[in-house]
């Protein structure tokens, strides 16, 4: 099985931590059709949490976002790999990455069943770049390296 691996837009948001916040925020991307496959949301201070949610597409979600505040995550480069799980990938994956000399601004995982998503994110368009040629080099099926 084949992994799949594209580029991807993260976007962002600061919310104070109080019941509802989020709620609201994700409402309004849900009533303008927004269908997330990424949400990830952390204390970041006393009395606020930073969000962060992907995709977010077309005028209408744009909009949604931008009224509850909701922005394109500025210096953040990411790329999303889903495919099938196996032990030892996310090491595989960092490892091969470090090797490098890329630092990663942050890692995102999860395995569903036989199938593992993950977002990787960069300070620079261009270690995003590398990044994305050394992953697919890695997880090119054997026989084909």
């Amino acid at each position: 099985m084949a992994y799949e691996i594209g580029k991807v837009d993260v976007w962002a948001v600061d919310v104070l931590n109080q019941p509802g916040t989020l709620a609201r925020a994700l409402e309004a991307l849900r009533n303008a059709g927004a269908q997330l496959e990424f949400v990830i949301a952390r204390r970041a201070a006393e009395n606020t949490s930073r969000v962060f949610l992907a995709p977010i597409k077309g005028a209408k979600q744009k909009q949604a976002a931008a009224d509850v505040g909701i922005t394109l995550a500025s210096g953040m480069h990411a790329f999303r790999i889903e495919g099938p799980d196996r032990p030892g990938l996310g090491a595989d994956l960092t490892r091969a990455i470090a090797n490098q000399g890329i630092n990663l601004r942050g890692v995102s995982a999860a395995v569903v069943g036989r199938r593992s998503v993950t977002y990787l994110a960069f300070d620079s368009e261009q270690d995003m770049k590398v990044a994305v040629t050394i992953v697919k080099k890695l997880l090119k099926p054997k026989g084909k390296r």
